[in-house]
């Protein structure tokens, strides 16, 4: 194929099943937008540049800031699990995405940002944004490197999506100098490299099902590795085959559904206190589970991981397997003789249900200040099966994390590990994008707002409509809460009764303000109704903090 370098990097990504190239503009990168669209015959042929935009062999979204374009893409690498697409400028554009690549590299998402970069021929000169930027990338990504040679290009972005995609999966960045990139080559297609599964140590599967077999009270946790490797129904057979009561998290949410007799999510702080074995498949043993410490004295941990970069050298009490999770989980549960867990696992989903039942006096609260638990009582209802919800904030996605059971996999998407707020609008593009016909809810703290809001007209633009409902308790409820408890006072954590409906309404969609609890069903069916993005804007009760039982420390 002869063209530049924008023609040869858009057909790599085409070829890894791309569809979208997420961005916002910046001369570095033109040649990808040219290529994006197909030309300027292709421009002239859709009748006008926003057409082509949208139907030229690779969509173009463009946003506001270059961190909701990295966290787009990151979404779309999480819900298709095919690595997402995002294209920054040289300089700024790239350090205004790296919070975002590294939310990304904590949560294991494919992603691949091909970044601007100062000309070879003026290197050293001070070039404008003339900045070496993959050392910056280095620590927080699979491989960051540069491109030089536009003879190159088709071959080594092809690679950037073919390692993005292996596990241990992640964010690549490569960046490529803006002379290289408008430089004209004639290359051929490469041959596509298929991911070889990695089977697991048969010795080590043997040790595991003996664990299980000797166990009386395990425990599964399932993480997002499971989803993004595709070992969804395997790991409902490990489950239900061997009868194993199961906590579910991150991306992992749905893989079981709140009908399943052996989810206990809501039971967690007993099984973790009682539990002699914890099986955790597809998520890091870090603070969200404990660093890999259940109980007193500790139970046996059987940790499976899809590479070794996964291992939790850390965790004492681990035996790990490494390999394809799909292969392990299987051989696993064929090595196992038939136990019965159904005692053990009854009580724990009943401890669950009783919890969940326990839920309904704070969904029918009409107290004011309205509870932030209370959204949830008419929030629930709406839900449908193939409803994407997406938290991004703190003490009010808490609640989210708490409430939320997603009847399906890949419907649940939140900042991860890393904690960066501002993910929800990138993540709510994606959504729609991946999910046309299926509402999409993205439930935001009101300080969470305050770094994306722009980008809600980035919604509006491209006619992408979502539900955000905004927890507005008027300050850091995260922040302000700890700070008391350890100084007896707090300060910077207050925020005003900010009107995020109006801003939404300036921006070109709608909303409404809601400060009774009585109001806030109608407004929910209003803004699913509404054809536009929607802001249910909903004052809070300050006081009222998520019941948090782990720092991250």
């Amino acid at each position: 194929m002869n063209g530049h370098g924008g023609t040869h990097a858009i057909d790599a990504a085409v070829a890894s099943g791309v569809e979208h190239l997420f961005t916002l503009s910046g001369a570095h990168v033109f040649p990808l937008y040219d290529a994006a669209v197909g030309g300027k015959e292709s421009v002239l042929a859709a009748g006008s540049p926003r057409v082509a935009e949208r139907d030229g062999p690779v969509r173009l979204i463009d946003v506001r800031h270059e961190q909701t374009a990295v966290f787009a893409a990151e979404a779309m690498g999480k819900l298709t699990r095919t690595p997402g697409f995002a294209a920054l400028t040289a300089g700024p554009g790239i350090t205004n995405g790296i919070s975002a690549i590294t939310g990304a590299f904590f949560n294991g998402s494919p992603l691949v940002v091909l970044g601007g970069r100062a000309p070879d021929t003026r290197w050293g000169s001070g070039a404008l944004q003339e900045l070496d930027q993959p050392p910056m990338l280095a620590n927080v990504t699979k491989r960051a490197f540069t491109i030089h040679d536009p003879a190159t290009i088709r071959t080594q972005v092809q690679g950037a999506f073919d390692l993005a995609r292996a596990p241990h999966r992640g964010p690549v960045f490569v960046d490529v100098p803006m002379d290289t990139l408008f430089s004209w080559s004639d290359v051929p297609a490469p041959t596509l490299t298929v991911a070889q599964q990695v089977a697991p140590d048969p010795d080590l599967i043997s040790a595991a099902a003996e664990q299980i077999s000797n166990s009386r009270h395990p425990v599964v946790i399932i993480g997002g590795d499971v989803w993004q490797g595709n070992a969804v129904e395997q790991a409902q057979e490990f489950i239900r085959g061997l009868g194993l009561p199961t906590i579910t998290n991150g991306m992992g949410r749905g893989i079981l559904p709140p009908t399943d007799p052996q989810l206990v999510t809501r039971a967690r702080s007993d099984a973790f206190a009682h539990c002699d074995l914890v099986i955790v498949i597809g998520t890091p043993l870090d603070f969200r589970l404990g660093y890999g410490s259940f109980g007193d004295p500790p139970a046996a941990v059987l940790h499976l991981v899809d590479s070794q970069s996964q291992m939790s050298y850390h965790a004492p009490n681990a035996l790990t397997i490494v390999g394809d999770l799909g292969l392990a989980m299987h051989a696993i549960k064929s090595a196992v003789p038939r136990r019965d867990f159904t005692g053990w696992c009854t009580q724990l989903r009943d401890l669950s249900l009783a919890a969940i039942a326990n839920d309904h006096e704070l969904f029918a609260d009409n107290n004011s200040p309205i509870h932030p638990a209370r959204i949830y009582g008419d929030l629930l209802p709406r839900l449908t099966p193939d409803s994407v919800v997406i938290g991004d904030g703190g003490d009010f996605v808490s609640f989210a994390g708490k409430f939320v059971e997603p009847v399906q996999p890949g419907r649940w998407l939140d900042p991860g590990p890393y904690g960066c707020l501002g993910t929800g609008p990138g993540y709510a593009m994606a959504a729609r994008l991946v999910n046309p016909s299926a509402p999409v809810f993205l439930l935001m703290g009101d300080g969470a707002a305050g770094f994306s809001i722009m980008d809600m007209e980035s919604l509006v633009r491209h006619q992408l409509p979502v539900v955000i409902i905004i927890g507005n308790n008027q300050g850091w409820a995260l922040e302000k809460q700890p700070m008391r408890f350890l100084y007896g006072y707090d300060v910077i954590a207050d925020l005003p009764a900010t009107r995020y409906d109006t801003i939404m309404q300036a921006l070109g969609g709608d909303g409404e303000l809601v400060d009774e609890a009585q109001g806030i069903g109608p407004a929910l069916d209003r803004a699913m109704n509404s054809k536009l993005p929607y802001v249910v804007n909903i004052l809070t009760d300050p006081e009222a903090s998520y019941p948090r039982s782990t720092t991250g420390i």
